[in-house]
């Protein structure tokens, strides 16, 4: 049964956008390993707050996230 998190920070992505990424996510597993598997396929999305998560040992927030995608 496999399980996949998907790590987010708060604020940057809709709740529909979520919600097309755990399907999408699944329908990708689910061509690998199986139609039989969907129903125990696992997508976890996990927001974090703002600023808590680092890159190049600066903390990335909601706003830079924003600023990168456009």
């Amino acid at each position: 049964m496999p399980l996949v998190d998907i790590q987010l920070i708060e604020g940057v992505f809709s709740t529909a956008q979520k919600k097309e990424m755990i399907q999408k996510v699944t329908d990708a597993m689910v061509e690998i390993e199986g139609e039989a598997m969907r129903g125990v396929t696992w997508v976890r999305v996990q927001e974090l707050r703002s600023g808590e998560w680092g890159i190049g040992g600066k903390g990335l927030t909601t706003e830079d996230v924003r600023a990168l995608r456009g």
